[in-house]
């Protein structure tokens, strides 16, 4: 049974609640939820707390600044929602108060740059859960055969949870708790997921075709899901009706005014994301040195100017580059990258930072692998000013146990809403034409009709490029083992003049996908 609430009323539900908490004892017998093991200090760092250590301040504010970018960027995205009234949406995207979620009932809007490299495929919702204050309930309905993916990363942005289809997640009430809460699980609760670190972000992602009607066949199980506080939860599954989400434009315009992480904001935040995110194992001396510099900033103006001007050095020469797609991950052939720890950093700061700068909020490989390109095969950059073709061979189409997409992005990393056509193709469009072999090919430049070449407006696998430079990304949902194990990469992308594949364009382009 469902019952429908509103997306942001405080439920009326106290008398369920007694009866929950009166439960709670018969239940805990048989379902004991172990705590997060304890932090303790080690000796050295109670040592080094009561005597710390010397440093250099110049070499500590840049080792901060590139492996705190990816946690100032996510405290940015909590401090814009702590004024959100209700869940809704704001700039294209989905925006809720702290421990609830919003979810789209479309694509994000074209035009946001809020988050870069939206996916065009999927339903998006976003939610941020301070744990410290409560747990939160999730909620996933029934989402029959599609492909759906709830991502919950802790403020390192790596995964720590497993829910999805490729997971095997049934439907049900989850419960997302802080490693130290030691409460009571109520009744009708499927399962607990612990973070690691105070605050939780959690990131639904449900998949729908592009036949026509498919989109709104996934609104009922959209309206499914939310979060909302552990005292909220009465053993049934709520709804709400997300196409009626409220605009809140005020967000998205706070979110601008307050800019990209600077390095002014790291060194203020940094106080905070210490006592947040405790330490990995082996990270104890990191952590000594990063609280020195707090205290030494704090106390010495002289030293704040100086880890200001290093931590804006690091900006410039480490973590600005990050943002170009051809300095992230591992470099495939082609001049294809890939990152293979996606969504499980650990102490790899590098590899965090350049998922943060270029495309946050990415999932583990074996829920998605991302493939990313800004230069063609022979090393030039991708822009405007010509046409490129990508073949798949019939036995090397992109392996997906979900579906697969490419999207063309333009320099911001954004959907390029000032160019018109198509932006984005994959199995989810049942009009892909396939060539007599089998083999897709994939056309990539202006707009047809606008200058484009006769090829380019033949084929039906056409995507438009915006105005000067622009990147390619492939992701692959729920990818094979030929995905994960490393064993399959992309085709390379050819200047449309140097392929010999489409000197017959009207003979390669004439049999369409099955449906």
């Amino acid at each position: 049974m469902t019952r429908v609430v509103p997306s942001c009323r405080p439920l009326a539900a106290g008398l369920c609640r007694l009866a929950i908490a009166a439960a709670c004892a018969a239940v805990a017998a048989a379902w004991p939820v172990a705590p997060w093991p304890a932090v303790r200090p080690t000796a050295t760092a109670v040592a080094e707390a009561a005597a710390p250590p010397a440093i250099d301040v110049q070499a500590v504010a840049r080792e901060a600044y590139v492996w705190g970018w990816p946690l100032a960027y996510l405290h940015q995205c909590r401090a814009a929602l702590e004024k959100v009234p209700v869940p809704g949406r704001s700039g294209g995207m989905p925006v809720a108060p702290l421990n609830r979620l919003s979810m789209l009932v479309d694509t994000i809007a074209g035009q946001s740059t809020l988050i870069p490299c939206p996916n065009q495929d999927v339903i998006y919702g976003f939610g941020v859960f301070d744990l410290e204050v409560t747990p939160v309930v999730i909620q996933v309905p029934e989402f029959g055969n599609r492909v759906w993916l709830y991502q919950l990363c802790d403020q390192r942005t790596d995964s720590f949870a497993d829910v999805g289809c490729m997971h095997g997640t049934r439907p049900g009430a989850y419960l997302v708790a802080g490693r130290d809460w030691r409460g009571c699980v109520p009744p009708g609760i499927a399962g607990v997921f612990r973070c690691p670190t105070r605050y939780a972000y959690c990131l639904p992602r449900v998949f729908f075709t592009a036949e026509p009607g498919d989109r709104e066949a996934t609104l009922p199980a959209i309206n499914g899901v939310m979060a909302y506080p552990l005292d909220e939860f009465d053993g049934q599954m709520q709804a709400t009706d997300w196409s009626r989400a409220r605009w809140l434009p005020a967000v998205a315009r706070r979110a601008r005014r307050a800019g990209g992480v600077t390095a002014a904001g790291l060194l203020d935040a940094l106080p905070g994301i210490l006592a947040d995110v405790p330490p990995l194992p082996g990270e104890e001396p990191l952590y000594a040195r990063l609280r020195s510099l707090v205290r030494a900033i704090d106390h010495d103006p002289a030293a704040r100017a100086t880890a200001l001007a290093a931590a804006e050095e690091a900006d410039g020469e480490v973590v600005a580059p990050l943002f170009e797609f051809r300095n992230v991950g591992r470099r495939l052939p082609d001049h294809w990258t890939t990152l293979d720890n996606g969504g499980a950093f650990g102490t790899d700061y590098v590899a965090r930072t350049a998922a943060a700068r270029s495309n946050v909020f990415v999932n583990r490989a074996c829920e998605t692998r991302y493939y990313y390109l800004d230069l063609d095969a022979a090393g030039r950059r991708l822009g405007s000013d010509g046409e490129y073709v990508l073949t798949f061979p019939a036995d090397r189409l992109p392996p997906a146990r979900g579906f697969w997409s490419l999207t063309v992005y333009d320099e911001r990393h954004a959907i390029p809403s000032h160019a018109p056509g198509r932006h984005a193709l994959g199995s989810r469009d049942p009009g892909l034409v396939f060539g007599p072999d089998g083999s897709l090919t994939v056309v990539i430049g202006r707009v047809a009709g606008a200058g484009g070449s006769r090829a380019a407006a033949l084929t039906g696998n056409r995507l438009d490029a915006p105005p000067g430079e622009f990147s390619l990304y492939l992701r692959i949902y729920w990818p094979d083992d030929a995905v994960i194990d490393s064993g399959w990469t992309p085709p390379a992308v050819r200047p449309l003049a140097e392929s010999a594949r489409l000197t017959r364009a009207d003979t390669l382009f004439n049999r369409t996908a099955p449906r």
